[in-house]
């Protein structure tokens, strides 16, 4: 179970003044379960996506994982229990789709590429492998970047606005798939988004403004 309890988060703008974008922030998410956090831009969705990674730390509260502290090995946290989707992908441009996938488990100096192959079955791309990004379109891109994301068997999923730079068609196809290997695979969801009828489809649905997060 994730626990999210009164996260703080202020960045420094100009002399001597900050920012405040998240304030006494608080969730709990079970270990199998979405939820989607809207919010206008600038809101802060994305900073709280990142510290609930590890990629970066609260000013103030704390970010705890089956009630152990998710930066006492942030290092390990992400390699073990996280898989990132980014809105833009960020998929190697030298490597192969296959190489891409096996990315996060190469630095885990784990073979996994029997699940490679299975998860790009998965997603329709089994066909693709010695494809480079270049040669995709972007929705398959985006679905490489989904089974780069569970290649590690990961409980918890953050997705920040993974449909974001997708036609609303191509969008749909993307939040189908990632919602159903969620639940397939029994994955705890985090779905940054600004699209209302996205934030309809995970289980839960928060709202975040004012850096405060509130149920929407």
């Amino acid at each position: 179970m994730l626990e999210i309890k009164q996260v703080g988060k202020a960045f420094p703008f100009g002399r001597g003044r900050s920012v405040e974008v998240l304030r006494d922030v608080s969730l709990t998410l079970p270990a199998a379960g979405s939820v989607a956090v809207t919010g206008n831009s600038g809101s802060g969705k994305t900073t709280l996506l990142n510290i609930i990674g590890g990629l970066m730390r609260p000013d103030t509260g704390a970010v705890l994982w089956q009630s152990r502290s998710v930066y006492d090995s942030p290092g390990r946290w992400r390699g073990e229990t996280v898989g990132f989707i980014f809105q833009s992908y960020c998929l190697m441009p030298e490597l192969s789709v296959l190489e891409n996938v096996l990315l996060p488990a190469a630095f885990r100096r784990q073979d996994r590429r029997q699940e490679a192959l299975s998860l790009l079955d998965q997603v329709g791309l089994a066909d693709r492998l010695t494809h480079r990004p270049a040669e995709l379109s972007g929705g398959e891109q985006q679905r490489v970047a989904i089974a780069r994301a569970l290649i590690n068997d990961p409980a918890l999923i953050l997705a920040d606005e993974p449909t974001g730079n997708l036609d609303p068609d191509t969008g749909a196809v993307v939040l189908n798939l990632l919602l159903a290997l969620v639940a397939e695979k029994n994955k705890a969801l985090i779905l940054v988004t600004h699209d209302e009828e996205i934030a309809k489809r995970p289980d839960r649905r928060l709202h975040l403004v004012n850096g405060k997060l509130s149920e929407s």
